[in-house]
């Protein structure tokens, strides 16, 4: 199978068409409607579904009532971004996957300081699972720093390495190495390196269980599932990685960073713990999954649904891809989506 990789037109079209361009659009799939108003059914209130290809919007339909202009929190579709701004130090030599953390962060002692930076985003570094909850409980008025090393000093539920179990805080800790090695704040990294280049003027950084903490106070991002977005801005996000990292203008990513990224990371070590609404053959890559991997081990599907229903997904194969833009709870209506993605597959315009 051979797996489409677009940097050609993402570097001249992938910003300039990113912001719901509609130039020479196609015709929505017929069987799409009905399977958008079936995730309305099943209990959405309603989701819009945005279809690209080479940089430009194919086309965009919706069920239901819902305003994709509002900026909403996206849960783990945040994860796709804290490993992008995390590998841009990576291509600096500033990180290294494979090192462990306990160099940067020396004050780390024990196996704790054994874990790698590829572990702390593969969520394989023995933290343990959603359920323990921790980084999502935390005060948002805390440092980052005071974040990461109170879930460091959690006892491993596993040695580094041994399970893939997901949604632990430990992208709080890969959020301070890249802070520590910078000199920067996680907002300011992700204002200079992302959302700026992209042009992601709607997208910031919370807690989704703080709604209503001022963006102003908030000095401890959840960096698993805390951006705040609209669609076309994630849009714009989207048009970058299916580009390769490549933007107008320049790279967010370097062709070896983002290999790293779109690889499989669980092939070979048990799925300890899989979230509600994943299928349970999907394997996790570095930030986002791999619903079908290659025989290289690359990500032929890739996506980072979260659990207020947000799904952004890359199809390598057919070099189609988009987004599936809503606020309701992913499991009830998962499998609604991506029979509504097959729908959109199966009818390639």
């Amino acid at each position: 199978m051979t797996i489409r990789t677009l940097p050609a037109w993402g570097v001249g079209l992938a910003l300039a068409l990113a912001a719901g361009s509609t130039a020479g659009a196609a015709t929505p799939p017929p069987g799409l409607q009905p399977a958008l108003e079936r995730v309305v059914e099943d209990g959405a209130p309603g989701l819009v579904a945005l279809v690209f290809r080479d940089g430009r919007e194919l086309y965009r339909a919706k069920a239901g009532a819902f305003d994709p202009d509002r900026p909403i929190p996206i849960a783990s579709a945040s994860k796709w971004m804290t490993a992008t701004l995390v590998l841009t130090l990576v291509d600096e030599g500033k990180l290294d996957l494979d090192e462990p953390i306990g160099r940067k962060l020396p004050e780390l002692k024990g196996d704790v300081a054994k874990i790698t930076l590829r572990q702390l985003l593969s969520f394989t570094s023995g933290q343990g699972s959603l359920a323990a909850m921790a980084d999502l409980n935390q005060d948002v008025g805390i440092s980052l720093e005071t974040s990461a090393l109170q879930i460091a000093a959690r006892p491993l539920e596993d040695p580094p390495g041994a399970a893939f179990k997901y949604g632990s805080g430990a992208m709080q800790l890969a959020g301070l190495l890249a802070e520590r090695v910078s000199g920067q704040s996680w907002a300011a990294l992700f204002e200079a390196r992302i959302a700026h280049p992209l042009g992601m003027a709607h997208t910031w950084w919370g807690n989704p269980l703080k709604p209503d903490a001022a963006r102003a106070s908030i000095r401890n991002p959840n960096l698993q599932a805390g951006v705040y977005t609209t669609a076309d801005d994630y849009a714009r996000f989207l048009h970058m990685l299916a580009a390769g990292g490549a933007y107008t203008g320049g790279r967010i990513l370097s062709p070896e960073a983002f290999k790293a990224m779109e690889t499989a990371q669980t092939l070979k070590i048990p799925r300890a713990f899989m979230p509600p609404g994943m299928a349970p053959t999907a394997h996790y890559a570095i930030g986002n999954w791999c619903e079908s991997v290659g025989p290289d081990g690359q990500c032929v599907m890739a996506s980072s649904p979260g659990a207020f229903g947000v799904y952004p997904w890359i199809d390598r194969a057919s070099g189609l891809y988009g987004l599936f833009f809503l606020q309701y709870r992913l499991g009830p209506v998962a499998d609604d989506i991506r029979k509504a993605r097959e729908v959109i597959l199966h009818a390639q315009p």
